[in-house]
């Protein structure tokens, strides 16, 4: 324990102030929903009208031609999502490195939350001493661990001394929540500004908060969404997962960023500016993915969420098969929960155009593409036995592992990644991303038919130095 005559025990009272949200121009985005949506009926009628009368009104013939519309439809689909992510990808990426801003250094709070993480807990701390930023502090909120973990963050607290000046590190100890009701413990104690939200078992990279923070110099911008990756690697599950969060996730915040609008901040690392999250109403309980349903309660308010890729959280994956389907089983209905939750966005998108786009997308990655993924798949091997069109299969198969390919050399480049993973995108999509699909696709009937759920941990194994791990660093 902590004899420094400086740290006292205080007992806090939290509160809810509210602000005024960035003006928007709702006129303009009523025009544009407008518009958007005559283009949309006015292609679907073109379709209907230039498809109908060659149609085969026969039960077999119906089956046969909605299977090939239905497959030409995925083609397309597939293609413009690879090419378009890509395009904008590219684009910020290429703007990103030309364009320069100057710092930005006021004062933040970094937030840790932890429930028995006792193994992890003092790594992640002691792993935030070595960020290059003058002006910082770090709040442990400890969330009723019932393990050893209160101890060990009580032995860190105090002023510590980091690379730039003295650390503050406090402890918040406070009855079992949950994550959302830690980190709102932690926003309101602090008296920054600024703050960011991590998991109790990442470590960030050096200059995260450097290269983070100066996006607010933007007065909309009211969150900044981290570059998210793998450092426990050289093993099957583990690489794939990090191909993954290359391709999967990341290459996507960078084309989401190009727009300004990121659709799920990062539970490992997210910054925010905090009369953004008191205007969104803080985090909520009341989803499994509070990451994802604060993301979309800031950008409904009108604010700005940017993507800085050199801002990195180093994070423990799921090592089992197992553990990996029970994460991406919680993401998913997590996901659905908060499109749910924010559903008015969905069927009105004069109340928000931006967010009726980000749900939708949402709704069309967490929900039809998994389904989409899952009957092309068997389609062509159902093709491929009753037909003998087996060479039918391979094709299908080897064009899109070139599309998996090309996307995982682009991403690999951009972030200076390890090569090797490369190879894994043979496998990436035919096998792990089925997987995956197969997984989401059973969560979502569960999440439908009201199947009770709990959270679950993933059992760590302590990541000791990130610096030790595989990944890339910068």
């Amino acid at each position: 324990m902590s004899k420094d005559p400086k740290i006292q025990k205080l007992q806090i009272a939290l509160d809810n102030r509210e602000v005024q949200p960035p003006k928007r121009n709702e006129k303009a985005e009523k025009i544009r929903a407008m518009f958007v949506s005559g283009i949309i009926s006015i292609i679907m009628l073109l379709t209907i009208f230039i498809t109908l009368p060659l149609t085969v009104l026969s039960w077999s013939g119906l089956f046969v031609y909605s299977s090939i519309v239905s497959l030409v439809i995925f083609l397309f689909i597939l293609l413009f999502r690879y090419f378009s992510t890509l395009v904008m990808a590219y684009l910020y990426i290429t703007k990103y490195t030309v364009e320069e801003k100057e710092g930005y250094y006021p004062f933040v709070s970094i937030l840790v939350p932890v429930f028995n993480e006792s193994m992890v807990v003092a790594d992640s701390v002691n792993s935030l001493l070595e960020i290059d930023y003058p002006n910082f502090e770090i709040i442990v909120i400890n969330d009723g661990s019932t393990d050893d973990t209160a101890l060990v963050a009580e032995s860190m607290v105090g002023y510590k001394k980091g690379i730039s000046s003295m650390v503050k590190i406090s402890l918040i100890n406070k009855p079992n929540g949950g994550k959302a009701k830690a980190l709102n413990a932690g926003i309101q104690y602090s008296e920054a500004d600024f703050v960011v939200c991590m998991d109790g078992d990442s470590q960030l990279s050096s200059n995260s908060l450097k290269v983070g923070m100066r996006h607010f110099i933007d007065p909309y911008v009211g969150a900044v969404a981290g570059n998210v990756k793998v450092w426990n690697r050289r093993k099957l599950f583990t690489d794939l997962q990090a191909l993954e969060y290359l391709e999967g996730l990341n290459l996507a915040r960078s084309a989401q960023g190009f727009l300004r609008m990121v659709n799920i901040i990062p539970g490992p690392m997210g910054f925010f500016r905090k009369s953004c999250l008191r205007d969104a109403g803080f985090y909520s309980s009341d989803t499994y993915a509070e990451d994802a349903d604060i993301t979309l309660k800031i950008l409904a308010k009108g604010w700005k969420i940017n993507y800085e890729p050199n801002a990195i959280s180093y994070t423990e994956a799921p090592t089992t098969l197992f553990q990996l389907l029970k994460q991406r089983y919680r993401w998913t209905r997590g996901i659905l929960q908060a499109i749910r939750k924010h559903r008015k966005f969905i069927f009105n998108p004069t109340l928000n155009f931006n967010n009726t786009l980000i749900l939708w997308s949402m709704f069309y990655e967490a929900l039809l593409w998994p389904a989409m993924n899952i009957f092309a798949n068997l389609f062509f091997i159902v093709v491929a036995l009753f037909y003998g069109m087996s060479s039918l299969i391979f094709f299908w198969w080897l064009g899109i592992m070139i599309l998996d390919m090309m996307a995982a050399i682009y991403c690999i480049a951009a972030e200076r990644e390890e090569f090797r993973l490369v190879l894994y995108a043979i496998v990436y999509r035919l096998v792990f991303i089925l997987v995956i699909d197969i997984t989401k696709a059973m969560a979502t009937v569960e999440e439908f038919l009201g199947i009770k759920m709990t959270w679950g941990k993933l059992e760590r194994s302590g990541m000791g130095s990130a610096s030790g791990g595989t990944a890339a660093k910068k």
